[in-house]
């Protein structure tokens, strides 16, 4: 019974983490065919233990008990489009374009960092 609870949860991560779950059926427009890429990840762990309380005289136990547990998901990214055609194929990636500006932030940051650095090191060593 307890097996059956979990296969039924893979399957619930399954159908929320998949291509079709990011971007649907792929489309026919026209003469183009459009599909969908994605990038699916799923994660998933388990855990179960066991245990004895000890009782007051030595080689005496008082109880015991046991547990388990689980959990996991899924995610799916879409990283691109195919369009195809009679005349061509085409890959179009679909760009993230909050990853560019962190990217872009965080280089901005750690020039000024070393900039600033380098200033004070020059500026140490005109002092003496």
């Amino acid at each position: 019974m307890e097996l059956n609870r979990f296969f039924d949860f893979l399957e619930q991560i399954y159908q929320k983490a998949n291509v079709k779950a990011t971007f649907g059926e792929l489309q026919t427009i026209g003469e183009k065919t459009i599909i969908p890429v994605a990038r699916v990840a799923y994660g998933l762990g388990l855990g179960f233990g066991e245990g004895e309380k000890p009782g007051e005289e030595e080689g005496q136990v008082e109880a015991t008990g046991a547990g388990g547990g689980g959990g996991g998901g899924g995610v799916a990214t879409p990283i691109a489009v195919v369009e195809v055609t009679d005349e061509e194929t085409q890959v179009i990636p679909i760009v993230d374009t909050t990853k560019v500006a962190l990217a872009g932030i965080f280089m901005a940051a750690w020039n000024l960092f070393w900039i600033t650095r380098t200033i004070r090191v020059l500026k140490g060593r005109r002092a003496r």
